[in-house]
């Protein structure tokens, strides 16, 4: 087991087994994005893998689809409830408990039980038969979880009857959240399969608006992302705290962490102490989007890292701060300057500067094709199924699609997908005594369909390919005007590599710029939680039989996987965001010292420079000349040079003040390693305390590296 990680109790591993009842709750933003048609699917392969499932209550509203899938499970039928003159069909809990299934599928959780029924509510008859020892597997549309119903009245312009709490959610074991492209969904809409053909004029002008389904979708997130809390140690926690201290503005100072938390992909948290300014503080919650924790026994003379729970600590330049980074550092620290002035936007930055500048430029021009990234938290949670389910549904639409590249990985399901397809010939040929089969751009330009499916994002080509990367493969027919449909697992995103690191423990190797992500028109999540991806791996359904042990064991973790799956939620989270947050860092400065293994260092800091839209200048403070000219020293620059960095030299007995001074542009944010060991009683103070010491305006401090 991984260091730091819970030791799971038997209950816990009895579940990840199947061996106890578990409750699994998927939601949606609006009807229509395939709830039911999951439902169903997950009752299939349960049948399939030995399982007894029933359906407690499904609404097929007269589609074939859903009609054919549930064909073969066995229908619990309804007890009759009569009201008046008539009676009125209703899910048979008792019925439920007396068959007694392995699982059952009961949709429509929101749902309140006719009179005379056992429970007022259906999430109610869900609980009380996970209680009984039968698996549940249920489904609800968000704006019906009564911390979003006050907001969803208000879009929907409706009351919303139905409400189920925040407490049934955060008692199921598992929460999927059901994402789709809006176009996908309005096709649907057109299609006559969520409303009456003539209720679609009245549907787009009220739930289906274009700004409600957003403002839905992005809720449904948002709520997924908080209830998905991988159990790791402080250190290892997608999250940032900022220390509100009194006293200080705390606009400016928040200002600057949220960039950065933004940036490093990490849910922000504000930390009030004694005779903090509570109003202000819920004040900079609304406007930041964060949540906040209450410090009582804060000691404000003896601060320790280990008070706050999270990865990445801000704190405001105070004695707090002296006291923080003088000790061993386990985990980023960022000391701010609350009364810095905010800098101006750098010349030349946006999409000017922009890596893809020219694939930005012709998103404007009429013809340019459209870019769909189906993006999940790791291999086998459904991206390549879903996106042939896409082009099924995309070919009875009428629309050209083709499959340019599709891999299979051996998976019956998928290739089955695949069938009545056009799947266009790969281009075969050896290179370095290898045999290779990569996607034929050519021949996909040739044939310019108006959609093509190019899996993996982020594969690397073989050698002598036009491109090293499939993503450039991708951009290439995008500017033919052919749109393309992808998929991408997070840990692949360049400027993830950190956090997936510092989450997993693995250094992922075959990585991809996160400017792509930025430049796609829309990202779907394909989400799928912890178990269902163990429960597939035991399967054989993403690896092969003799490796699935030693899989289930690493990266297969629930805590990794946990901890994967928030990344891409938050991930998903920030490609929609509406407008950027203000652009506070104008430059990083990193502090590098003459060995070989800080060019890790400068990857790193490069990677945070390019997701804060900054400058990035490294500087190795040499003590003389002769000292400046090492072969580590031209290692460095040489590392910074091909990240597209500038590499300053400079000669100073004092490397602490020089570092001060080279990072005393306005907006510019000095960075250093610091030390996990603490140092002796009457020998030197720590780098970091030498650097806040000599006046630094903004410090961060990087978590050494396990080499430190």
């Amino acid at each position: 087991m991984q260091s730091g990680a819970k030791r799971p109790s038997a209950a816990e591993i009895l579940k990840d087994l199947g061996g106890q009842a578990r409750l699994t709750v998927y939601v949606g933003f609006a009807p229509g994005v395939g709830k039911t048609y999951r439902l169903l699917s997950e009752a299939r392969q349960l049948q399939q893998s030995g399982k007894h499932v029933v359906l407690g209550w499904i609404e097929t509203k007269g589609r074939v689809d859903i009609e054919r899938l549930c064909e073969g499970i066995q229908s619990l039928p309804p007890h009759m409830v009569p009201m008046g003159n008539s009676s009125y069909p209703e899910f048979d809990f008792e019925a439920a408990v007396a068959a007694h299934p392995d699982a059952i599928v009961l949709d429509e959780l929101a749902h309140s039980n006719l009179s005379g029924s056992v429970h007022a509510k259906r999430w109610q008859d869900a609980l009380a038969l996970r209680e009984a020892g039968i698996s549940v597997i249920g489904a609800l549309n968000i704006a019906h979880l009564e911390t979003v119903a006050p907001t969803a009245e208000s879009l929907i312009g409706f009351p919303i009857r139905e409400i189920v709490p925040l407490s049934f959610l955060k008692a199921a074991d598992q929460v999927i959240a059901m994402d789709i492209a809006p176009e996908q969904l309005e096709a649907r809409l057109h299609a006559g399969a969520i409303v009456r053909k003539e209720d679609i004029g009245r549907a787009l002008q009220g739930p289906f608006r274009p700004q409600t389904l957003r403002a839905l979708r992005e809720m449904m997130l948002r709520t997924v992302d908080d209830l998905t809390e991988p159990e790791l140690p402080a250190a290892r926690l997608s999250k940032a705290v900022a220390l509100l201290l009194p006293g200080v503005d705390g606009e400016p100072f928040v200002e600057r962490v949220a960039a950065y938390a933004d940036a490093l992909n990490l849910w922000l948290e504000l930390a009030t102490v004694d005779g903090t300014d509570t109003e202000a503080a819920q004040r900079l919650r609304l406007s930041h989007d964060a949540s906040t924790l209450s410090l009582p026994q804060f000691d404000f003379n003896r601060p320790k890292l280990a008070d706050f729970n999270a990865s990445f600590v801000a704190v405001p330049k105070s004695d707090v701060a002296t006291a923080l980074v003088a000790a061993p550092i386990d985990r980023d620290i960022l000391v701010v300057d609350p009364s810095r002035p905010v800098p101006e936007p750098r010349a030349g930055s946006g999409f000017g500067q922009h890596p893809y500048a020219r694939t930005a430029g012709d998103r404007l021009r009429v013809g340019y094709g459209r870019l769909t990234v189906y993006l999940g938290a790791a291999a086998g949670c459904g991206k390549t199924y879903a996106m042939l389910e896409q082009a099924h549904q995309l070919k009875a639409e009428g629309v050209d699609v083709v499959v340019g590249f599709v891999e299979t990985h051996g998976r019956a399901d998928t290739a089955q997908k695949l069938e009545g397809l056009e799947n266009l010939p790969r281009s075969e040929f050896n290179a370095n005594g290898l045999h290779y089969s990569e996607l034929d751009v050519p021949a996909l330009l040739a044939r310019k369909p108006e959609i093509a499916l190019i899996d993996e994002l982020a594969h690397t080509n073989a050698p002598a390919s036009k491109f090293l990367k499939r993503y450039e493969d991708v951009l290439s027919v995008l500017r033919s005007g052919i749109s393309v449909i992808t998929t991408l697992n997070v840990q692949h995103l360049e400027g993830l590599n950190d956090a997936v690191r510092r989450l997993t423990g693995v250094t992922v190797r075959e990585t991809m710029p996160d400017g792509i992500l930025e430049l796609a028109d829309d990202v779907v999540l394909i989400d799928a939680s912890a178990q269902t991806l163990r429960d597939r791996l035991r399967a054989g359904k993403i690896y092969p039989k003799e490796k699935i042990e030693a899989a289930l064991g690493s990266f297969f973790r629930v805590e990794n996987l946990t901890a994967l799956r928030e990344l891409a939620l938050r991930e998903t989270l920030r490609t929609r965001a509406i407008s950027r947050r203000r652009h506070v860092v104008s430059e990083i400065v990193l502090g590098v010292a003459a060995r070989e293994r800080d060019t890790g260092l400068i990857q790193r800091a490069a990677r945070l420079a390019k997701r804060l839209d900054a400058d990035f200048n490294v500087v190795h403070v040499a003590r003389s000349q002769a000292a400046g000219q090492s072969p580590q020293v031209e290692m460095l620059r040489e590392t910074t040079r091909t990240l597209e960095g500038r590499f300053t030299l400079v000669t100073d007995e004092n490397p602490a003040r020089a570092l001060v001074r080279a990072a005393a542009r306005a907006g510019s944010t000095l960075v250093i390693e610091g030390v996990r060991t603490k140092t002796r009683w009457l020998g030197p103070k720590s780098f970091a305390y030498q650097v806040l010491a000599s006046g630094v305006q903004e410090l961060l401090v990087f978590a050494p590296s396990p080499l430190s």
